[in-house]
């Protein structure tokens, strides 16, 4: 067989996978989360996300809203040092962020298997 019929059969069975594929995964929200930071991420940002009473009392201060809670949940660093501590039923996570006006800010957050609660915001 030529080289060129070879080429010509990979070719249509690459494109026919490539159809497969995307059809499987098309409308799906599938995500590859394979680092920890980004696997805690998605877990705390997945569940239903409540405010402790001294959170709600900070986000009352205005220096800082309810945005910047969710970019530092989407594009904030674990800080595994302090973290993943038994607090009750859940594990407390510290997640490190930034301010839409670039203000660094520190998260406390317990993750529950059925929500997640935001204890302590500070600066």
């Amino acid at each position: 067989m030529r080289l060129r019929y070879r080429f010509a059969y990979y070719l249509i069975g690459f494109i026919m996978g490539l159809f497969f594929v995307s059809a499987i995964f098309i409308g799906k929200d599938t995500r590859c989360n394979y680092f920890p930071n980004a696997r805690v991420l998605n877990d705390l940002r997945t569940k239903p996300f409540q405010y402790s009473d001294k959170a709600i009392a900070i986000l009352a201060q205005k220096w800082i809203d309810t945005s910047d809670i969710k970019n530092t949940l989407t594009y904030g660093d674990v800080n595994f040092d302090k973290s993943n501590i038994e607090v009750g039923k859940g594990k407390r996570y510290i997640i490190e962020g930034k301010t839409a006006r670039n203000q660094p800010i520190v998260l406390e957050v317990v993750n529950y298997s059925e929500k997640a609660v935001l204890t302590n915001i500070t600066k």
